[in-house]
């Protein structure tokens, strides 16, 4: 099976969809937004960390190798305002979030990155930066002892968010030290935040400058130039970080190499939760951990997640999680059929089917990720394979061929179960089918709803199909 359509996807900055041109032939260098490491990541962070698994999964299933650089940022006035309140060391309070991090990313199906830096682990070299662009004359030091960028000197300051500084207030006279800000702002952004030690406390490195520490914007820069070089081929992360976290990256970036720090930039959405923001003082506020307490997997997380396009809001709801579970069990049920299959089939009907299921899923994916039409060709897939396996066309060989489709698939969805558990009924439950069998041929309803009844009282149901009945344990008496 040849599939030749061209990866497209949606570039922030052109507002288009463009086909992916990489500058080292099927090579791919991937710079992704990592988390804050203050607090445990929430589902919004990890929609976001999920869609860039879904890019970098959907990258290599088309053929390309990926090199992918994810930041850790633990230093930023979130992560010194924990240390500093907790009378810790900034490593001691950003370790168990780092390691917490680590531990959702498995438990979430989300590949390793080639790379995880901490922004700690690079104040030399943004030390480094800050000088080269106070030597171009783009960065200055102010009368407060920090060094700020001058967006004046950065003509194309706003091409990712479009905004024009001829419509906004900008300039020395209005200068931004925090690290986030208003997305109405437009502001000279700081470089290096001069040591304050009500503020700080004595977390702080030498530089140049004098006592302080890089600001957030200029470490994903470092970062991202120091492993990758300086241009990568696609920026990823959530939307919320466009402006003016990534509009700095690319201004502070661009000026010291004179060359294009991104070729395309690509942003997820937000998530909201039953139709609302996200908060801890709405109590509709989620972490991984909060739903895998109550009784959900990483699996039933990571597909509702996945389910909805990135570029479109995702609104999550309990129910939502409900149905991403009943779906998942759906095609794991379908799994386990197959793999039972024995005997002689008919291949050409399968393969027909087989194709059709492969191009739709690849033509999807390779337009700009389209995650609902690619699970749509999956259980397309599994309503027709089923059909089939119930007109007796799915022998051994067939079956070996479906499952290894799946797998296929799941190389990118990272979903289904190929390993099923095998639970054998109790003695006088398989008694109670064979009579409810013999009670069905006679014709006795009574009787076998009664068995039918009796079997379901204790976890499981009845599967019926052309090779006779069996037991199967029902998911809720599992759990």
């Amino acid at each position: 099976m040849s599939i030749k359509t061209e990866l497209r996807l949606f570039n922030t900055e052109t507002r288009t969809k463009e086909p992916l041109k990489t500058m080292q032939a099927n090579y791919v260098k991937l710079y992704t937004c990592g988390p804050t490491v203050y607090d445990y990541a929430h589902i919004g962070n990890f929609r976001t960390y999920i869609f860039e698994d879904l890019l970098r999964r959907t990258l290599s299933f088309m053929g390309y190798q990926v090199e992918q650089v994810m930041n850790l940022t633990d230093v930023d006035d979130k992560t010194i305002r924990g240390a500093i309140k907790q009378g810790v060391t900034l490593d001691e309070y950003t370790q168990p979030y780092k390691d917490s991090f680590f531990e959702d990313l498995d438990t979430l199906g989300i590949q390793r990155a080639e790379h995880y830096p901490a922004a700690t682990e690079y104040v030399p070299e943004m030390i480094a930066f800050i000088q080269d662009l106070i030597e171009k004359g783009v960065a200055y030091q102010g009368a407060d002892g920090s060094v700020y960028f001058s967006i004046q000197q950065f003509p194309r300051y706003g091409c990712l968010s479009h905004l024009r500084l001829d419509e906004l207030e900008a300039g020395r006279s209005n200068r931004i030290s925090s690290d986030e800000y208003e997305k109405d702002c437009v502001a000279d952004f700081v470089l290096w935040k001069a040591l304050d030690a009500e503020r700080d406390g004595n977390i702080y490195w030498e530089s140049p400058f004098g006592k302080g520490r890089p600001g957030w914007h200029l470490e994903c820069s470092t970062m991202a130039m120091s492993i990758l070089g300086e241009t990568v081929d696609i920026h990823v992360g959530g939307v919320d970080n466009m402006f003016p976290h990534h509009e700095n990256e690319i201004a502070q970036s661009e000026c010291r190499s004179g060359k294009r720090f991104a070729n395309l930039w690509m942003h997820s959405e937000h998530l909201i939760v039953n139709n609302k923001k996200m908060s801890k003082s709405l109590g509709n506020f989620y972490t991984l951990r909060d739903l895998l307490k109550q009784g959900y997997e990483g699996a039933h997380v990571r597909y509702l997640l996945l389910s909805t396009h990135y570029k479109t809001q995702l609104n999550f709801t309990l129910d939502g999680l409900a149905a991403a579970k009943a779906s998942l069990q759906r095609v794991n049920d379908f799994i386990a059929r197959i793999k039972e299959q024995e005997g002689a089939g008919d291949s050409s009907a399968i393969d027909r089917v087989l194709e059709d299921a492969m191009e739709k899923f690849y033509q999807a994916l390779a337009d700009d990720l389209n995650i609902s039409v690619a699970l749509a060709s999956v259980f397309d897939l599994v309503r027709e394979v089923n059909a089939l396996v119930d007109a007796g066309k799915v022998g051994k060989i067939e079956a070996e061929k479906v499952v290894a489709l799946m797998q296929r698939f799941d190389e990118v969805l990272c979903v289904f179960s190929f390993e099923q558990e095998e639970t054998k009924a109790p003695q006088e439950l398989e008694e109670a089918l064979v009579k409810r069998q013999q009670a069905r041929a006679d014709k006795n309803w009574a009787l076998a709803d009664e068995l039918r009844d009796l079997i379901q009282s204790r976890g499981y149901i009845i599967l019926d199909g052309p090779e006779g009945s069996k037991l199967k344990k029902t998911e809720e008496s599992r759990s």
